[in-house]
C-alpha cells in the first residue's frame, strides 16, 4: 500500500506539472489601477489642479490603498491608485470605479471622462513587436498596425492590452484657408457645423411593399475626399459655396505625440501586454502562431520582428538552466551515494525520495495557486541534496544494521524485518526533529511582505514541501523498500566490515579525533577565533537587495531637454541608435520616443525608452555596461540611464522611478523643488560606485499662451468661451466626426491651415470671427506672449516631488545609499516645508533584512526548543547549537572571497544554513547519548559514536554540499541569480559545519560532561 500511494502521488504530480502555468517570477506587482483622463487645452498646471488633484482626493482614503502617484502634463492627467499586495484586482477596480463618478461631476468642460486601463501590470509587459517596410509609407504601415495586426492579436485570449507608437496616424483633414472665410463670410464654427453635417445618415423608417418590409436608410456619410469637397457651405448671390471653396481637403497625418524606430530607420512598435495569471510561455507561443500567420497575409515588404524583447526567452533559458542544475545536483548525489554505500540498491532506495518529493511539491503548490517558475524551481534546487539525507540516513544505518546481523552466528541472527524495524526506530527521532529544524530555519520567509515576500515564498514553500516529503519518504517508503532489496546475504557478508572507502575514512578520522580530544581547550579557543574573525568580515561585507539579474538585454532611457521637439528628440535616438549598433554585442535596437495614443505612461516627446538584446563573448556584462556608458556619453544634451527589462520595471514598482536608488524631494514650488534635486545631483555625482546620475526634467517649458482682452470682447459683443472655441478649432483642430473605409475609421478633423499656425507670427495675424460676421486679426482680440509652464508634475500621496535617480555599478547598494544620506545630510540645505525621502531597492533590503534578523532570532528560539524535545537536556541542546557559529564562519567567509555582498537571497541562505547545519550534530549527541545508556565511558564513548555517525554525517553534508556546486557556480547564467547567492552561503557554511561538527563537538562534548559529572576521565 505504501509503495502504491507513493506510485499514485507520482503520477498525479507529473500530471500538475503538465498543466501549471510557467513564468519568470510568482506575480510580484502589487494591484494598480490607472486612471487616464484627457484634458484637452490644458497646461499641466491646470491638469494638476483641475483634474488631478480632484482624482487623488476622491481616492485617498479608499481601502487597502498604500500609494498614489500621479502625473499631470498638457493635456493629459495619469493617476496610479497602488493597493496593497494581495489586494483582488477586480475589488480595487470596484473601490475605484464607484469613486469616480464623485470626481465627474467637479470637473471642468472639455475634460474627458476618467477611464481605467485595462488589467495588467507593467511586469506583464511580455513582448515587442516591430513593424517595417520598405513598400509603404510610414502612414500605410500605421494603418496596417492599428487595423490589421492589433486587432489579430488583441483577439489572442490572454492579452490585456496592445499599445501601438510610430507611423503616422492617419486623418481626414479640413485645412481652412483664414482668408477665403473671410472672403465669403464665412466663419470657422460655421465651417465645422457644415463639415458635421455632410457626414450624417438618417433613419427612415420601413417600407412594406409586394410582401417585403424594406428599410429605409438616408446615407449621407462621406466615403471620399470628393464627397467632402463637394459639400456646401452656403449660397451667396446664388453662387454656390462648397468646403474645397475655402479649405484644402486631404489625407494627412495626426500631430504626434510619440515616434517609433527600429534599428535607426522609422518603425511602428507594438508592446504586447498579458492578463494577470496567465501562462506566459503558452501566450507567447500563441503570438508567434499569431505573426506567422498575419507574416503570410501582410503586403509584401512588410514585415514584424517579434525577437526583440521576448519575457518567454528569459523564461525559458531561466528554466532550462535550474532543470539541468537540478539533474547535474542528482548526478552528485548519486555519484557519493554509490562512492560510500558501493551498492546500486541502497543508491536507488535512496535515490526513489528525490522524485516523489518533488512531484508532491508540484502538487502542493498547484493546490496553492502558484506557477512553475524560477523561485518554486529554485527552491527545488536547494533542496535536492537535502532530500535524499533522511532516507540516507535511514538506509545507512538500516544497511550497517544488516551486516553487524549478518557476521552473528545463524541462531544468534535475528529476522530480516526485526533488523530493519528496530534499525529505522533507532535513528527516526533524530531525523525527525532534524527535519522539523530544517523547516523552521526557512519559516521567517513567510513574515516578508511586499516583493520581497511574493519573490521568496514560493521559493520557501517548495522547499518546505519537499523536505517535509523526504521525511515522510524516509520513515514510510524506504523502510519497505529496504525490507525488499537488502536481504541478499551474500552481499550483506562481502560488505560486512564496510566499504573500503568507509574503512579509509574511519582511520583518518580517528587518528584526528584522538590527537583533537587531548588539546580540547586549544579547539575550542581556534574555533571562537574563527567565529569572531568571521563576524569582523561580516561588518565590511556589502549590503543589496536582490543580485543583478543576468537577462541579456538593456533597456536604455534618454532623456533630453524639456520642451526638445519630437523632430530633435527623433535625432537624438537615432544618434544613440546608430551608436549602440555599431557594437559588435548589439544586433538590434528598439525605440519608443514619447507616448503613444493608448499608453498610460506618462513620457513626454522628450524622452525615449530603447531596447537593446545583447549577446556577450568575450566580455562581462560588467564591462559592456560600462562601453555603452562610455560610448553614450558623447550624445549632447541628454540624460541617459541604463538598466534592464525585468530589473527596471521591478524598480519602477517599487519607487515609481526606473532606476535603483530614488531621492525624493517633496515641496509646494517647482522651481525651488528643482533647483534642491539639481544641487543633489551635482552633490552625489562623484561618489565611487554610482552610475546613471539624473534629476527629473520637471522645468519650464516655452509656451505660448494667448490672454483675451476681455474689454475688447465685450465691445465686439464676443464671450471668451467663443473666442476659445475659436483658438481650439484653428490651432488644436476640433473632430467634426469619421469617416470610414470598409470596416475601418479615420478622425474628420477641422483646423486652420499648417501657413495660419505654425509660428507666432501667423497666429498674430490668424482671424478671428466676430458674432457679427466680421473677422479680424487675432492679435486686435487677445496678446500672444512667449511664457514658459511645467512640462510635467508628478505627485505621491497628494504631494508635489520631484526625483533624483541613480544607479549603482561595481559596489554593493547599501553602502552607496549611505554615502548619499551623508553628503545630502552634511552639504544640502532643505528648505522649511520641503523634505527629503529615499525609496527603491535598498528600502525594501533595509525592511527585509530587520524582519528577518527579527524573524531569525525567533527560530532558533523554536530550534533550541525542539532540540531540548528531543534531548530533555538544555546542555546537549547548546552543544548542537553551536553548529550554527561554525556553519557562519564558512558562509561569512565564502561570501567575503567571491561577491562580498549580502543580498535578501544571502540571508536567507544564512538562515536556512541554521537548519542544515544542526542536522548532523543532532546525529552525533543523540548517539553518544545512546552509547552513554548501554553503559560506553570515556575516549571509547566518544570515538565509537563519533566513527558510528561518520558516514552518515560525510554523506548528507556532501550530497546537499555538492547538489548545490552547480547552482553556486552558475551566478551568471539566467534563473540562478537569486538562488545562487543562497547556495554559495550554505555550501560554504556547510562545509565548515561539517568539517569543525566532527572535530568540536567531540571536544565540547568531552569538557561539558567533565565538568558536570566527571565521566570522561579515562
Amino acid at each position: 500500500m505504501v509503495l502504491l500511494g507513493a506510485v499514485l502521488l507520482s503520477i498525479t504530480g507529473i500530471y500538475l506539472a503538465r498543466t501549471m502555468n510557467v513564468d519568470v517570477f510568482p506575480d510580484l506587482s502589487a494591484p494598480t489601477v490607472t486612471i487616464l483622463t484627457e484634458a484637452h487645452g490644458m497646461e499641466s498646471e491646470e491638469v494638476e489642479k483641475l483634474v488631478t488633484y480632484q482624482l487623488e482626493t476622491a481616492m485617498n482614503g479608499s481601502p487597502n490603498v498604500r500609494r498614489i502617484r500621479s502625473s499631470s502634463a498638457a493635456g493629459i492627467s495619469i493617476v496610479w491608485i497602488e493597493f496593497e499586495w494581495g489586494t483582488d484586482i477586480y475589488r480595487a477596480r470596484q473601490i475605484v470605479n464607484e469613486r469616480i463618478p464623485m470626481v465627474i461631476e467637479n470637473l471642468p468642460d472639455g475634460v474627458g471622462m476618467p477611464t481605467m486601463a485595462p488589467i495588467s501590470s507593467i511586469m506583464g509587459e511580455i513582448m515587442l513587436l516591430g513593424v517595417t517596410s520598405d513598400s509603404l509609407s510610414t502612414m500605410e504601415l500605421r494603418t496596417l498596425a492599428d487595423w490589421t495586426i492589433r486587432p489579430r492579436i488583441k483577439s489572442i485570449g490572454g492579452v490585456a492590452n496592445v499599445i501601438v507608437i510610430g507611423g503616422d496616424y492617419k486623418q481626414y483633414q479640413v485645412l481652412a484657408n483664414p482668408e477665403k472665410l473671410k472672403y465669403y463670410g464665412i466663419s470657422l464654427g460655421e465651417l465645422l457645423e457644415k463639415v458635421q453635417e455632410s457626414n450624417v445618415n438618417a433613419p427612415g423608417g420601413v417600407v412594406n411593399q409586394y410582401g417585403n418590409q424594406y428599410i429605409v436608410k438616408g446615407s449621407g456619410r462621406i466615403y471620399s475626399l470628393e464627397d467632402l469637397e463637394e459639400a456646401v457651405l452656403k449660397q451667396v448671390n446664388g453662387q454656390t459655396i462648397k468646403i474645397k471653396d475655402v479649405a484644402t481637403v486631404q489625407i494627412g497625418a495626426a500631430d504626434k505625440i510619440g515616434d517609433g524606430s527600429l534599428n535607426a530607420s522609422p518603425a511602428v512598435i507594438l508592446t504586447v501586454a498579458k492578463q494577470p495569471e496567465v501562462n506566459t510561455l503558452e501566450l507567447t507561443a500563441s503570438l508567434d502562431e499569431a505573426i506567422a500567420d498575419l507574416q503570410q497575409s501582410l503586403p509584401a515588404g512588410v514585415e514584424i520582428k517579434s525577437q526583440i524583447f521576448r519575457q518567454s526567452n528569459f523564461i525559458e533559458s531561466s528554466i532550462a538552466n535550474l532543470n539541468r542544475t537540478l539533474l547535474e545536483g542528482a548526478f552528485f548525489v548519486v555519484i557519493v551515494l554509490f562512492i560510500f554505500l558501493m551498492n546500486w540498491r541502497t543508491t536507488v532506495i535512496s535515490l526513489v525520495a528525490i522524485p516523489i518529493s518533488l512531484l508532491v511539491s508540484v502538487i502542493v503548490l498547484k493546490l496553492l495557486g502558484y506557477t512553475i517558475n524560477t523561485m518554486s524551481l529554485g527552491g527545488m534546487a536547494i533542496a535536492i541534496g537535502a532530500l535524499v539525507d533522511d532516507a540516507i540516513i535511514d538506509v545507512e544505518n538500516v544497511f550497517k544494521r544488516l551486516r553487524e546481523n549478518i557476521l552473528k552466528p545463524k541462531n544468534e541472527r535475528e529476522p530480516l524485518l526485526t533488523v530493519v524495524k528496530s534499525a529505522s526506530i533507532e535513528i527516526r527521532s533524530s531525523i525527525i526533529i532534524a527535519t522539523l529544524i530544517i523547516i523552521v530555519s526557512f519559516i521567517p520567509l513567510f513574515f516578508l511582505s511586499g516583493m520581497e515576500g511574493r519573490l521568496l515564498q514560493p521559493l520557501g514553500i517548495a522547499f518546505i514541501t519537499s523536505v517535509l516529503t523526504s521525511l515522510v519518504v524516509a520513515v514510510t517508503v524506504t523502510p519497505v523498500l529496504c525490507s525488499y532489496l537488502l536481504k541478499n546475504e551474500e552481499v550483506l557478508a562481502k560488505q560486512a566490515n564496510g566499504t573500503k572507502v568507509e574503512r579509509w575514512l574511519k582511520r583518518q578520522y580517528a587518528a584526528s579525533l584522538v590527537k583533537a580530544l587531548k588539546i580540547p581547550k586549544t579547539i575550542m579557543g581556534v574555533t571562537i577565533g574563527a567565529f569572531i574573525l568571521s563576524l569582523l568580515v561580516f561588518t565590511q561585507l556589502g549590503r543589496s537587495f536582490l543580485p543583478e539579474f543576468n537577462e541579456g538585454s538593456l533597456v536604455i532611457s534618454v532623456v533630453g531637454i524639456p520642451g526638445m521637439s519630437l523632430e530633435e528628440s527623433n535625432k537624438t535616438g537615432q544618434l544613440v541608435e546608430q551608436i549602440l549598433l555599431d557594437m559588435p554585442e548589439v544586433e538590434v535596437v528598439t525605440r519608443r520616443t514619447g507616448r503613444a495614443e493608448l499608453d498610460e505612461h506618462a513620457q513626454g516627446v522628450n524622452a525615449a525608452e530603447i531596447d537593446v538584446p545583447f549577446i556577450l563573448t568575450d566580455k562581462s556584462k560588467e564591462e559592456f555596461f560600462e562601453e555603452v556608458r562610455t560610448r553614450l556619453s558623447i550624445v549632447p544634451g541628454a540624460n541617459i540611464t541604463l538598466g534592464q527589462p525585468i530589473a527596471h520595471r521591478i524598480d519602477h514598482m517599487l519607487s515609481g522611478t526606473r532606476a535603483n536608488i530614488a531621492i525624493k524631494i517633496f515641496g509646494a514650488d517647482l522651481q525651488q523643488l528643482y533647483e534642491i534635486g539639481k544641487n543633489i545631483e551635482t552633490s552625489i555625482k562623484p561618489i565611487e560606485g554610482i552610475a546613471d546620475v539624473a534629476v527629473d526634467q520637471q522645468v519650464e517649458v516655452p509656451q505660448l499662451r494667448i490672454t483675451p482682452n476681455r474689454q475688447i470682447l465685450a465691445a465686439h459683443g464676443m464671450t471668451v468661451g467663443d473666442f476659445m472655441e475659436q483658438i481650439d478649432v484653428a490651432f488644436a483642430g476640433e473632430k467634426a466626426g469619421e469617416v470610414y473605409e470598409g470596416q475601418k475609421y479615420f478622425d474628420l478633423m477641422v483646423r486652420y491651415r499648417p501657413e495660419s499656425r505654425s509660428s507666432k507670427e501667423a497666429l498674430e495675424t490668424a482671424l478671428i470671427s466676430l458674432p457679427n460676421k466680421a473677422q479680424i486679426p487675432l492679435n486686435q482680440l487677445a496678446t500672444i506672449g512667449s511664457v514658459s509652464s511645467p512640462n510635467t508634475i508628478s505627485r505621491e500621496n497628494v504631494q508635489r516631488k520631484i526625483v533624483v535617480a541613480a544607479n549603482v555599478q561595481g559596489r554593493d547598494l547599501r553602502s552607496v545609499v549611505n554615502d548619499i544620506q551623508e553628503i545630502i545630510g552634511n552639504d544640502i540645505q532643505i528648505p522649511e516645508g520641503y523634505r527629503v525621502e529615499y525609496d527603491g531597492q535598498f528600502e525594501s533590503e533595509a525592511k527585509a533584512s530587520s524582519l528577518l534578523l527579527i524573524t531569525a532570532g525567533l527560530a532558533i528560539l523554536v530550534i533550541f526548543l525542539l532540540l531540548y524535545y528531543e534531548f530533555q537536556d538544555v546542555r546537549l541542546s547548546f552543544i548542537v547549537l553551536i553548529n550554527l557559529p561554525l556553519g557562519l564562519i564558512g558562509g561569512i567567509l565564502i561570501v567575503y572571497f567571491t561577491s562580498g555582498i549580502i543580498s535578501i537571497a544571502a540571508t536567507i541562505g544564512f538562515i536556512s544554513l541554521f537548519g542544515i547545519a544542526t542536522r548532523n550534530g543532532i546525529l552525533l549527541v543523540s548517539r553518544y547519548e545512546d552509547l552513554r545508556k548501554e553503559g560506553m565511558k570515556g575516549i571509547e564513548l566518544l570515538k565509537t559514536g563519533a566513527l558510528d555517525r561518520l558516514n552518515p554525517i560525510l554523506m548528507t553534508a556532501l550530497t546537499t554540499g555538492l547538489a548545490l556546486i552547480p547552482l553556486a557556480l552558475k551566478s551568471g547564467e539566467p534563473g540562478n541569480e537569486i538562488q545562487s547567492p543562497m547556495a554559495v552561503v550554505i555550501l560554504g557554511g556547510l562545509l565548515t559545519a561539517t568539517l569543525l561538527n566532527l572535530i568540536v563537538i567531540p571536544c565540547v562534548y568531552e569538557l561539558v560532561l567533565k565538568r558536570e559529572d566527571g565521566q570522561l576521565n579515562n
